[in-house]
């Protein structure tokens, strides 16, 4: 039976890892992630939850001790946030190059220097090519279901990559909202227990991660891809699924607004909702603008994207980290690339907001929809707030 509750989002986190039956949970605080291991080591401490929590001494053996458990056959969860997400960068490659099915939540957090504790996509936008599907949540409900789903996609024989699910330092994790739990007895019935191809076994001995020559290592790297490009499949798949058994919807490409509109914001993660409102408010005045929110980052869903943008004659990326040098965001390259093979291209406006935590309004969405409709910066970038541009 399916309880609503009023919780703190990160301690849906835990609960929703809880209910996934996890057996190794490897742990190191940071905020804003600090509340959900926290949570977790509690859970684990009460015997409400049969797994082996690893307090290790940083992220980089928190990865590591997944990496080692999930080879074993374990189903593995971690956490983490900015520098200790930048600190596991090397081992994150190790994790989706062997193919287990690890999920890992990320409380996306702006990265140093200058030190920020607060939210921004600087910390997955540097981890974009680590070979990992990686969701997007715009609430708690959202990341609740999301880390339930992960780890169904990320275990399915045809998938067995790692999962991000990424979810807005402080935005959401420190947020109190109402959140459906769903039973143990629904959620087994949802994810089965994980039953692995290969594993580390003395009496059947393999080799994992052995070194890749060069006459073998293209071969290595065009299989990992492939994997990761088939995963889009089976993630639309558990989307239906978990709709059909609980009737919450996703879409690895979802649309807000009136079809007709030509203007077109891009969205990821929690701000998606105060575009939402603000094109509410300006639709309400007469005006007509829509909205395609990527909830699906990697593998990009480039044929479901185009599908969403179609008869767009302006489209506002926003972007929530710098690509430094690049003249654009890292969702407006992604988008930039997406339309180069298209034979009429709609107009790209790209504002990076929302940076080191930085506030982002209705009003101030607005303000961006002017600027796009009077031909300002298209095709450009702006770093949105910054006082001296004022």
């Amino acid at each position: 039976m399916t309880k609503r509750i009023g919780t703190e989002v990160s301690l849906a986190v835990a609960e929703a890892v809880k209910l996934a039956n996890v057996d190794v949970i490897a742990a190191y605080p940071i905020t804003p992630q600090t509340h959900i291991v926290e949570e977790l080591s509690q859970i684990v401490a009460n015997g409400e939850l049969e797994a082996a929590f690893i307090p290790v001494e940083s992220e980089h053996s928190a990865m590591s001790a997944a990496v080692g458990a999930s080879a074993t056959g374990a189903r593995v969860y971690t956490a983490t946030s900015s520098q200790g997400l930048a600190l596991m960068h090397e081992i994150l490659f190790i994790a989706s190059n062997l193919r287990l099915p690890i999920v890992m939540t990320i409380a996306n957090r702006a990265l140093s220097g200058p030190i920020s504790i607060w939210n921004d996509h600087s910390d997955i936008m540097a981890e974009r090519d680590i070979g990992w599907i990686q969701l997007f949540g715009e609430n708690g409900q959202e990341i609740f279901d999301l880390t339930i789903m992960a780890f169904k996609i990320a275990e399915d024989k045809r998938v067995l990559l790692p999962v991000g699910v990424n979810m807005d330092g402080f935005i959401l994790t420190h947020m109190i909202e109402p959140i459906e739990i769903e039973s143990q007895e629904d959620i087994n019935k949802f994810l089965p227990p994980y039953k692995p191809q290969l594993k580390l076994d003395v009496e059947q001995p393999v080799s994992m991660g052995p070194v890749g020559v060069p006459e073998i290592y293209a071969e290595a790297k065009k299989q990992q891809e492939m994997a990761l490009l088939g995963s889009k499949s089976i993630v639309k798949q558990v989307f239906t699924e978990w709709e059909e058994m609980f009737g919450r919807k996703y879409k690895v490409i979802e649309e807000n607004g009136p079809k007709e509109a030509d203007t077109v914001f891009i969205t990821m993660g929690s701000l998606g909702e105060t575009v939402m409102s603000a094109l509410n408010e300006l639709n309400t005045d007469g005006v007509k603008a829509r909205q395609v929110r990527i909830r699906l980052w990697r593998p990009f869903p480039e044929e479901e994207f185009l599908e969403a943008i179609a008869g767009a004659k302006k489209i506002i990326v926003i972007d929530r980290a710098v690509s430094f040098g690049a003249h654009h965001g890292p969702v407006a390259s992604e988008v930039k690339a997406t339309l180069y093979k298209q034979s009429s291209r709609p107009e790209i406006y790209n504002f990076i907001c929302g940076l080191g935590g930085r506030d982002v309004t209705r009003d101030e969405f607005k303000q961006m929809y002017e600027l796009a409709q009077t031909g300002k910066y298209k095709d450009e970038y702006l770093i949105w707030g910054v006082r001296e541009d004022d």
